[in-house]
Formats: structure tokens, C-alpha cells, sequence
């Protein structure tokens, strides 16, 4: 690229970290070189990473941004504080260890740098979406949550956007004005919590309509985690979706993954790493994504801790890798352990470790993905609610699949280890992974029940384990007084059939209720959805 003034300057980004080449001005290098090979003397902008370079009108400032941070970058000073620091550093390497004026080495201090760009944190506030109103939802069985607690004819109140009462019918205060509405015959559980969602939302200029959003919500996820979404507007999308500017699950996500490319060589380059998540992104979770051999995953999860991040990480079909990242700590474990059957050993490593696996069994490790066997013996075409809330172009690419024998699919033989895993205490997560928005969620739920692992197990790790896993069990996970009002009125038992969870009437997310077919919302507002951009632009 070229600076306003006509001087020419190259710049690279290498996985978020700018790199930038300035020739000399009247003779005098505008930044020092950082690596000997150079051809040209390079130096480097940004530790953490960052987007949208660019100069100042005078070609003597850059600036990038990284999140809600807008940094300016001061060549000449950055040259003089640089040039200062590497003159000293040649002084004290001189001096003798043992020679008067020579410091005495400290381990545990970590070296300041030289220079840091200033820095412009840009804050918007805005009001979060909430309701105003009491209603009371009369008659239903309730699967809390709570251990295995199912209450046969129940009443669960809401009052804004919060559970304030539940239990069994008529022992619930239901306030006077309260709006009540008769669910008697259908089941209320908690909302889906799909911890592994990638919903792949279109980059760039943002959508006021993102049809994923809208059908992950229909089919009754009410929480989502993203663990990797190659892009940082998931961020605003996430911002958007608290105002209520859109209408969807909320939004959580790692951001891009920590990556080889980041090539991480000490805990304190790690450190640098994460701290554009825990500093700029604020997403509360990273996902280490391979990012090298088992050092360079202690330091992440090592630096991850210190800045208060949960870490989930790819599983990358390699067994061995799997039970190191048990043994050091990691949290969560995306995509499935590519070996079955599993053994006493594994298991109670598991359970030991907290681990939560998440095995997305849809796009399964060790032989055909189970998405396939689904779509062979479903049309998605006759399927009203998934063309409502899905573009037709994606219906056809979901078409273009591999034809597999039953036999040959192995999501059913790694589904037999779950209930090895559960029933020694570990935690296994819902991941849907974004191949079939919405729909796909339960597709994935009843993969993971095929193996045998018992309904009420497998909602639970739909819901509460999935809300544990990524650090929202307080608010979400169970019907219980206090938590955020997520949950599902289903026509039918997915308790007797775990395929009857997606017998969906209504979702209700955020205190808001939803007719799960259109998602017009009936409480409090009585509002029409309208037609997504999609249907204007292709037959429905």
C-alpha cells in the first residue's frame, strides 16, 4: 500500500500480527529492523493483532484497530524508545555478571515493551432488551433440571424476563394481572444450549434479517456458542442481539481461534495472544485450535487462566493429543474422540478431568459424518419450517451428499461410550456445528441419545451441562426461580422419545414467547416476524 504522502510502505498481516516496512526518509530508517534477514529494515505494530490499517495524512502515524480499540502508532518515537531500549540491552549484555552496575537476573519480571501505541477504547451504551410483565404458563409437565426432577402438572411464572416461581400446579403465587396461558398436556423444559454453533454469518456489512440466527431460535436454541468463527463481527452481531435489534439465540463466541500461525513460542507470546479476547474482544472464551505441540498448549491455557478466559479446544481426530488436553486442565474438548469402543482408563479420566466433550457426532471423526445418514432418509424440501427459516440455495448444497450403507456410519458406535462417561460422572455437551441450522440441533440430540444414553441425560447435557460448560449455569440450564426465562413448550414427551423435542409450540427466550413455526411473538408484544429477505429474492 502507499502512505498519503507517496511513500511507499508494505504491509503484511501474518495471522493478526502487522508487520510493516518503511524505506528511509533523508537517511535516516523510519522503524529498526527486527529481523536480520530482512531485505529492508521491518518492525512490528501490534503484539495482540489488529484490523484496518492505515495512515495519517503525513505518513507518520499509523493506526489500526482491534475490537472497540482504535490505536495510533508514532513511528519516529517508536524508532527513538526502540533504539534506547536495544542500547542498553547491548550495555547490560557487556557488563560482566558479576561487574558493579549490573543488574541482578529477575525470572519472574516480564520485560515492559519499549513502546506502546496510544490508545482510544470507543464505548456505545445502549439499552438491553427486556420485557415488561408477569405471565404464568399453567399446566405442563416441567423437566427442570433439577437432578431428575419432573413435576407431572406444574406451573412455572415469569415475571419480565426471569422465572420467579415454579413448582406444582396452584402452589405457585401466580400475582394478580398476571396473564395466564393454559399448557395442560405439553411438556416445558429449558432452551437448547448448542455449545459448538457455527452459524457462518455473512462478513462485512451486517444483516438486519440472519436467517441462521432466526431458525437456531425456532427450533429451540435459546443459547449459542460459536468456538471459532474466522471473523470478528460475530462481536457486533452478539451487541445487536442484546438490544433486540435481532431476533435469535443470545450469541457467545471464542472469536477467530488461537491458531499454529499465531506461532506462539513462550508463555509470554501467549499472553499476547489472549490478551486481544480478554482485553479488546471481551468474548470470554477462547478456542486453542491446534495451536502447536503440548508446551504451546500449556501456555495458552496458562495464559488464558490469568486473564480469567475459559478455554474450549479442536480435537483434530488425534487420540493421544485428546487425554493430554484432559490432563492439563482444558475445560472443553470440540468434535469427537476419534477411537471407540472407550475403556475404564479413559473414562474415569474424564469424569476426573471436568472436562465437557462436545462430540458433534453430525460431522463425526472415524468414519462417515452422521449428517449424511439424516439427510439421505429426510426431505428437506416438504420440510414447511426449515424453508421458512432457511435461504433455498442452502436447502440444494445439503442435497449434494454421500451415499453411505447404515452400517458404515460410526456415529452410533462412539454414541455407546456416552452413557460410560455420564454414568462415571463426566459431561458431554450438544454441538450442532452449524451444518443444518436449527433442525440440526436436534439431529445432533438424537445422535448423541442412538448409543443409549438415557432422555433425561441427554436433555441435560442440552441444557444445563451445555450452560456449565460455558460458565452460565447461574442464569441458565434449568427452570428454576431466579434464572433468565429460556425454555421450550413442547407438544410432546421427549422424555418417553427423545425425537419428540422437536415438537416444538412455543420458545420462549429473554421473557419473550415465540410461536416456534413463524416466531411471531405472542407475550408480551403480539408482533408478526415478516417475511425474511430470502423469500423476496428466490421462490419459497
Amino acid at each position: 500500500m502507499l502512505s498519503p504522502d507517496g511513500t511507499k510502505a508494505l504491509v503484511r498481516a501474518h495471522r493478526n500480527v502487522f508487520l510493516i516496512t518503511v524505506p528511509p526518509v533523508g537517511g535516516v530508517p523510519s522503524t529498526v529492523a527486527i529481523t536480520a534477514s530482512s531485505v529492508v529494515p521491518t518492525a512490528r505494530l501490534s503484539r495482540v493483532g489488529g484490523d484496518f490499517v492505515g495512515w495519517s495524512n503525513d505518513g507518520r502515524t499509523a493506526f489500526y484497530s482491534i475490537g472497540r480499540s482504535i490505536m495510533r502508532h508514532d513511528l519516529a518515537r517508536a524508532d527513538s524508545l526502540v533504539r534506547d531500549s536495544v542500547s542498553r540491552a547491548e550495555q547490560l549484555a557487556a557488563a560482566a555478571p558479576g561487574a558493579p552496575g549490573a543488574p541482578r537476573p529477575d525470572s519472574s519480571r516480564v520485560a515492559a515493551p519499549a513502546y506502546e501505541p496510544s490508545r482510544v477504547d470507543v464505548q456505545i451504551v445502549a439499552r438491553k432488551d427486556k420485557p415488561s410483565g408477569v405471565v404464568a404458563l399453567r399446566g405442563a409437565r416441567l423437566i427442570t433440571m433439577k437432578g431428575n426432577e419432573v413435576i407431572a402438572n406444574g406451573d412455572v411464572v415469569i415475571r419480565d424476563n426471569r422465572i420467579v416461581g415454579v413448582g406444582p400446579r396452584g402452589r405457585v403465587p401466580i400475582p394478580s394481572g398476571a396473564r395466564t396461558i393454559d399448557v395442560s398436556g405439553k411438556t416445558i423444559m429449558p432452551g437448547l444450549v448448542d455449545i459448538h454453533a457455527h452459524t457462518w454469518m455473512a462478513w462485512g456489512v451486517h444483516r438486519q434479517q440472519v436467517s441462521q440466527l432466526l431458525a437456531q431460535l425456532a427450533y429451540g436454541v435459546t443459547t449459542q456458542r460459536d468456538p471459532q468463527t474466522s471473523s470478528e463481527d460475530v462481536v457486533t452481531y452478539a451487541d445487536l442481539m442484546e438490544t433486540g435489534a435481532l431476533i435469535g439465540p443470545r450469541l457467545y463466541s471464542t472469536g477467530p481461534g488461537i491458531f499454529g500461525a499465531d506461532n506462539i513460542k513462550s508463555l509470554d507470546e501467549a499472553r499476547d495472544v489472549v490478551r486481544r479476547y480478554a482485553d479488546h474482544f471481551d468474548t470470554k472464551t477462547i478456542k486453542q485450535y491446534l495451536a502447536g505441540d503440548r508446551k504451546v498448549r500449556q501456555w495458552v491455557i496458562t495464559a488464558a487462566r490469568e486473564q480469567g478466559l475459559t478455554t474450549t479446544t479442536e480435537g483434530g481426530a488425534d487420540f493421544t493429543m485428546n487425554l493430554t488436553l484432559m490432563q492439563d486442565g482444558y475445560p472443553g474438548l470440540e468434535h469427537s474422540l476419534p477411537i471407540s469402543p472407550l475403556f475404564r482408563d479413559v473414562v474415569q479420566l474424564h469424569a476426573f478431568s471436568g472436562l465437557t466433550y462436545t462430540p458433534t457426532f453430525i460431522v463425526a471423526y472415524g468414519g462417515p459424518a452422521g449428517f449424511g445418514q439424516y439427510l439421505t432418509s429426510y426431505n428437506v424440501d416438504q420440510d414447511r419450517k426449515l424453508r421458512t427459516f432457511t435461504p433455498h440455495d442452502e436447502l440444494d448444497k445439503w442435497k449434494q451428499v454421500q451415499w453411505n450403507r447404515a452400517d458404515q456410519y460410526v456415529h452410533t458406535l462412539h454414541a455407546q461410550q456416552l452413557p460410560k462417561l455420564v454414568d462415571a460422572g463426566g459431561r458431554v455437551g450438544l454441538g450442532s456445528h452449524g451444518e443444518l441450522q436449527g433442525l440440526g440441533a436436534h439431529w445432533e440430540l438424537w445422535m448423541m441419545a442412538s448409543g443409549g444414553l438415557k432422555p433425561h441425560d441427554m436433555l441435560r447435557a442440552a441444557t444445563l451441562h451445555g450452560a456449565e460448560a460455558i460458565g452460565l449455569q447461574r442464569d441458565l440450564g434449568s427452570l428454576e426461580t431466579g434464572k433468565l426465562a429460556d425454555l421450550l413448550v413442547l407438544d410432546r414427551n421427549p422424555l418417553v422419545d427423545i425425537t419428540n423435542s422437536a415438537s416444538l409450540r412455543f420458545v420462549m427466550k429473554n421473557g419473550r414467547m415465540y410461536d416456534a413455526n413463524t416466531l411471531a411473538e405472542v407475550w408480551p408484544r403480539t408482533r408478526s416476524l415478516g417475511a425474511g429477505w430470502w423469500t423476496k429474492v428466490e421462490p419459497h
